[in-house]
């Protein structure tokens, strides 16, 4: 059962994506090049989901565990690091080069373009060159 919800969910966030204009890389790059040609149109759908979040998250938060789970699964530390702080940085360098972020590329691999596979190839790529890199470092929170 927990796949199943995990896989509608899955494809209404990828069809949201696609509907929003996320899985598209020339909107992506017109909306952060704010010195050039800007297209603030993504803004609304950054703003729609933020709103919708905020809202779901304080009433899903009422709620003594998930529906589908004994506990909610939080990030306990809230300090930022020096390596989230660097990852968040490469992932916004990346995003604007790119055009694509994981969940928007991965959404566009329906597509069957090129452009949208070799991101998530190399992005996968990159996943498992960070865990043989540092396999042997210890976690910072752990």
């Amino acid at each position: 059962m927990k796949v199943l919800i995990a896989f509608i969910s899955g494809v209404i966030f990828a069809g949201g994506l696609a509907v929003g204009g996320m899985t598209q890389p020339q909107k992506i790059v017109a909306f952060l090049d704010f010195a050039g040609n800007w297209d603030p149109s993504l803004l609304f759908v950054m703003v729609g989901a933020i709103s919708v979040h905020a809202v779901a998250y304080r009433l899903i938060r009422l709620r003594k565990k998930p529906v589908l789970d004994s506990d909610f699964f939080l990030p306990r530390d809230e300090v930022v690091s020096k390596r989230l702080a660097l990852g968040a940085l490469i992932f916004g360098v990346g995003w604007g080069l790119g055009g694509y972020c994981p969940g928007p590329a991965i959404a566009s691999l329906a597509t069957f373009a090129i452009r949208p596979l070799v991101f998530v190839v190399s992005m996968v790529v990159g996943m498992f060159l960070f865990r043989w890199i540092f396999r042997d470092v210890r976690n910072e929170h752990g």
